[in-house]
């Protein structure tokens, strides 16, 4: 099976890459469109700023590339945010593969801080990606911008507020949350995309 990273100004895509070799698989990691679209899945993970990995998308082509992915795309952190409509870090126009817009964290306490950086529970869980994984595990995040609750989330997590830490819209997934440095729990996620990839599931309008 081949599987795909998609390479771009953004941080954490190595230990996307080191995580799946532990999985023993030897990922691509790749902003060649023709290797993109060849691969049984892709993920595209990262962490940065919307406008600035907007910019380098659109300027190697690779936002069109993306939303034109048939096989599962797995989004990961800014991942997921750049697959949303649009993005208030930067006032960004992002990818429109999730209908959704990306709102920054306003604390309402002193105590809470931003970014949210630290373990947090899931709950509300859906779709095979969350096979086996309990409701009110735990898994990592680091953000300061988030996706509101809406009908593409797949899970749940509660920081100031309800957000959406998952999200899923016909071949496309997302997490806010690291599953790279999420242990075990993170580990089967990862899995679960893998098996997504191997066993091709109906794609939803």
């Amino acid at each position: 099976m081949e599987v795909a990273i998609v390479k771009y100004n953004a941080g954490n895509i190595y230990s996307v890459e080191n995580a799946l070799r532990r999985l023993g698989v030897e990922p691509l990691l790749t902003d060649e469109p023709a290797l993109l679209r060849r691969a049984d899945c892709v993920l595209f993970p990262g962490q940065g700023e919307a406008s600035g990995a907007m910019s380098y998308l659109r300027s190697h082509g690779l936002d069109t590339v993306i939303r034109s992915l048939t096989q599962p795309v797995l989004g990961i952190c800014i991942g997921q945010q750049l697959l949303c409509s649009h993005s208030e870090e930067g006032d960004t126009d992002c990818l429109g593969v999730f209908s959704a817009d990306v709102r920054r964290f306003k604390p309402l306490h002193h105590e809470e801080k931003v970014p949210a950086m630290g373990w947090n529970e899931l709950t509300g869980l859906s779709t095979s990606l969350f096979d086996g994984i309990s409701e009110g595990a735990f898994v990592y995040f680091v953000h300061s911008y988030y996706v509101p609750l809406c009908e593409e989330t797949i899970a749940t997590s509660d920081y100031i507020h309800p957000y959406s830490a998952a999200m899923h819209k016909g071949n496309f997934y997302a997490t806010q949350f690291h599953p790279e440095k999420s242990g075990s729990v993170g580990e089967r996620i990862l899995e679960n995309f893998l098996s997504i990839a191997r066993t091709p599931q109906p794609i939803r309008p």
